[in-house]
């Protein structure tokens, strides 16, 4: 979009070209604008309040907003909102101002129909969100903020076990005021329920909440749970495709992409799976936690494998933490048995599969049990669940990250209508499945490393009915990470309960 600069009341102030019927002006991108200044706070200025709801605490495209630019830009001359540049120049390049990107390889420039540059500069590190370039501002609002309602009732009378009680009176104990809290929890200790009075503790006093996940299952898992034990509570999950987001909700579940969005927007923001892929590994998605929460913010990490400076820190004290390291049922965490089964990729070029996985198949086939089977990539999914149905007769399914069916597989896996479910380690994590036990078919793959085999393990298990699933690693020769992920486990299972 093109923009003039012109003076108003000794002020330098700026407006989208269409809107100044002045052809003396020349319009330029957002980027080519002189600095200029924020109009000051109209207080008689009747603004739109459904405006404020869906930009209060973000920072969203033109694109982005069902208002005309009018309206938008009548807000703006009233002081009720900012333009931001989206890109700006550093040093040494560019950065985006939403995602925070400043590597080179991640920009690339176009010929822009909107701003009638041969080279408009765009980021394509966040592009999924909407192209933000040169000549694109960011919109935040910067009139009164939104008043949340403290009529937040929690409706839930389950028990906590004394670990979950502990951890969830420090979270309590920390929604007043700021800082940061580490909850080491082992797979199945019941991390949601520890949620609970914390997050109804900051819904009455007027605080924003947000949950926020690496993996849109789990944000598809969680809204329903905390949509029905906070009933009084608009409550909004945020993820690709997702048709709420622009709720004005108080509770929000999001995953880490959608917090490009936000901007100082929650007081209590709790970061799930902290250790998971792909937030442990991309830094614009830990400066989208950052540039989401409130200046006045307490923040708590959940993890069953926390990474090694996360436990360094919590050793030194530096990051307060509390461990669980029981399940809520009080069981411990099943072990992994390693089952050789000698060169599974060569079986599998083959079109064939090691004879023990055969025989454990085909049992767990007659047992009624579901079974999750975990590969190491998507171009093994299809032959190994080809190859498997030819040794058993129940219904036996696939799913990856790019399945468009992905969602209704994995509830017809839930509803028992499928008994073998093969996949990626997309389902490593989120899905609570009881009654289930869990093989990974080549477990000395590279992709699979500690924490993944953890978590996966952690599938099986979870109910105090079911509380010792079965877990089977097949291998090629034990990796490290398979030898330390049946360490880790061992270790949780001695501590004490706390």
């Amino acid at each position: 979009m093109r923009f003039v600069s012109f003076s108003l009341n000794n002020r330098l102030t700026i407006a989208p070209e269409h809107l100044v019927n002045n052809p003396s002006l020349i319009a330029v991108p957002f980027s080519k604008l002189p600095s200029f200044s924020q109009p000051p706070l109209n207080p008689s200025f009747h603004f739109d309040k459904n405006l404020q709801h869906i930009l209060h605490g973000k920072s969203l495209l033109f694109d982005e907003l069902p208002f005309e630019v009018e309206k938008i830009h009548e807000h703006y001359e009233n002081g009720y909102l900012m333009y931001s540049p989206g890109i700006h120049k550093t040093k040494y390049g560019y950065a985006c101002s939403r995602c925070g990107n400043e590597k080179s390889r991640w920009f690339a420039s176009f010929s822009c129909f909107r701003c009638k540059s041969d080279s408009c500069v765009y980021c394509r590190n966040c592009i999924m969100m909407g192209r933000v370039s040169e000549c694109t501002p960011l919109l935040s609002w910067t009139g009164p903020e939104v008043e949340w309602s403290k009529a937040n009732n929690l409706l839930w009378y389950g028990q906590l076990s004394s670990g979950q009680q502990a951890a969830s009176q420090r979270f309590v104990d920390g929604v007043e005021g700021e800082g940061e809290l580490l909850v080491w929890a082992v797979c199945g200790a019941g991390k949601t329920e520890v949620l609970f009075k914390g997050i109804e503790k900051a819904l009455k006093l007027g605080l924003r909440v947000c949950i926020a996940t690496p993996r849109t299952d789990v944000v598809l898992e969680l809204a329903p749970r905390l949509k029905s034990v906070f009933p009084e509570t608009l409550v909004a999950s945020y993820y690709g495709g997702s048709d709420e987001r622009d709720l004005p909700a108080q509770l929000v579940i999001s995953t880490t992409h959608q917090l490009y969005r936000f901007k100082q927007a929650f007081n209590i923001m709790i970061v799930d799976e902290v250790d998971a892929f792909p937030y442990s590994y991309d830094k614009t998605l830990q400066h989208a936690v950052t540039q989401a929460v409130h200046p006045k913010h307490f923040t708590l990490y959940l993890s069953a494998t926390p990474s090694n400076r996360m436990k360094r820190a919590a050793k030194q004290e530096v990051l307060p933490c509390v461990k669980i390291s029981r399940r809520f049922h009080g069981h411990p965490l099943p072990v992994p048995k390693m089952v050789w089964s000698g060169e599974w990729r060569k079986r599998i070029a083959a079109k064939k599969l090691p004879a023990p996985f055969v025989m454990w198949v085909k049992k767990q086939a007659q047992s009624g049990r579901r079974a999750m089977i975990f590969v190491s990539s998507v171009s093994m999914l299809d032959t190994v669940t080809d190859i498997i149905k030819k040794h058993v007769s129940v219904i036996v399914d696939r799913v990856h990250a790019e399945d468009p069916k992905r969602k209704e597989k994995v509830e017809q896996f839930r509803q028992e209508k499928i008994q073998l479910l093969i996949t990626t380690t997309i389902l490593e994590r989120g899905v609570t499945v009881p009654f289930l036990d869990v093989a990974v078919l080549g477990a000395d793959h590279d992709v699979f490393s500690e924490s993944a085999l953890v978590q996966i393990a952690g599938r099986a298990g979870r109910s105090k009915d079911d509380h010792d699933g079965q877990v089977l690693f097949f291998h090629y020769g034990k990796s490290l990470s398979m030898v330390r992920a049946v360490k880790h486990i061992k270790h949780m299972n001695r501590e004490d309960v706390t």
